[in-house]
């Protein structure tokens, strides 16, 4: 027993912040798309797309990332440079278009983390306290786009840093319905056209019916006492039950079949604006041929 305690008394302790940190992050679909748009344009050496994330925090530790911009860099196996002055230039112009916009953290494309990621994460962490990694696969490595956000944490010997450990947090993505059907089309690794407006309301429509019946089956067993009951999801189907309008099934219907026409009107006067100028162009280059 002496032995063992002796044995255990030089065991080596690793300290490592156990609790995970209270934070969280909400995403805006524009910064998807500017990841997205920035990784097809990228050199063709490049592996990946690097850059920095611009955004605001909450009281409540939840990050709002609402922009992003592409930062230069070149990275080998054992290290990467980056171009801190178009960085920093990049964020004062992006300053006087919208002050309220900080530094929030940075993004890269790619599956996971990287072996270089702690090297940019820590330039960060001088640029912003606690900076959030956001990773985009691009490469569709399971299928579609996996987008994931990090924040680290040290891993520390005594007084010494060995390591820095990236742990996930949750990540929460507010779109409306047109944002949506675009980032559908993005996590798809094949898209044969892009859909229409009635094709998109049809998803539209097909999606909501889909919800409305798994809200009705959840209400139903929470009745029949199949399932124990939430309370913040009866909140959320109260309120969203709360802000529907009045109408009657006939006054549904007519707004509904304006809209369709209204719709149907604009697409009609779009093919009109566009044969018109295609017939104004063969005119004129006919008239330059005579």
């Amino acid at each position: 027993m002496a032995t063992a305690a002796a044995t255990s008394s030089k065991k080596t302790v690793l300290q490592y912040p156990g609790a995970a940190p209270s934070v969280s992050a909400r995403i805006h679909p524009v910064v998807l798309f500017n990841i997205c748009d920035a990784f097809v344009r990228r050199p063709d050496q490049a592996g990946r797309v690097i850059g920095t994330l611009l955004g605001s925090t909450s009281s409540d530790g939840t990050v709002e990332i609402k922009n992003s911009y592409v930062v230069p860099h070149n990275e080998s196996a054992d290290q990467v440079a980056l171009d801190i002055d178009y960085h920093h230039n990049m964020f004062v112009s992006h300053q006087k278009v919208n002050p309220k916009e900080v530094i929030v953290g940075w993004f890269s494309t790619g599956f996971g983390v990287s072996g270089g990621s702690s090297l940019i994460h820590e330039f960060y962490s001088r640029e912003v306290q606690n900076p959030i990694h956001l990773t985009v696969d691009t490469g569709f490595t399971n299928g579609e786009a996996s987008i994931k956000a990090y924040v680290s944490a040290n891993l520390t010997l005594g007084d010494r840093q060995l390591a820095a450990h990236f742990q996930e947090i949750p990540l929460d993505m507010r779109l409306i319905e047109a944002e949506r059907v675009g980032f559908d089309l993005l996590k798809n690794t094949s898209v044969d056209k892009i859909p229409n407006d009635l094709e998109g309301m049809e998803s539209s429509m097909e999606r909501l019916y889909t919800l409305i019946n798994d809200v009705y089956k959840y209400v139903d067993d929470v009745v029949e006492g199949r399932v124990q009951g939430d309370n913040n999801i009866g909140r959320f189907i109260a309120e969203a039950l709360a802000s529907l309008p009045k109408l009657s099934p006939t006054a549904f219907d007519k707004v509904f079949n304006d809209k369709i026409q209204d719709n149907l009107s604009l697409v009609y006067l779009s093919s009109l604006t566009r044969t018109q100028l295609s017939i104004a162009e063969k005119l004129n280059t006919a008239a330059q041929i005579l």
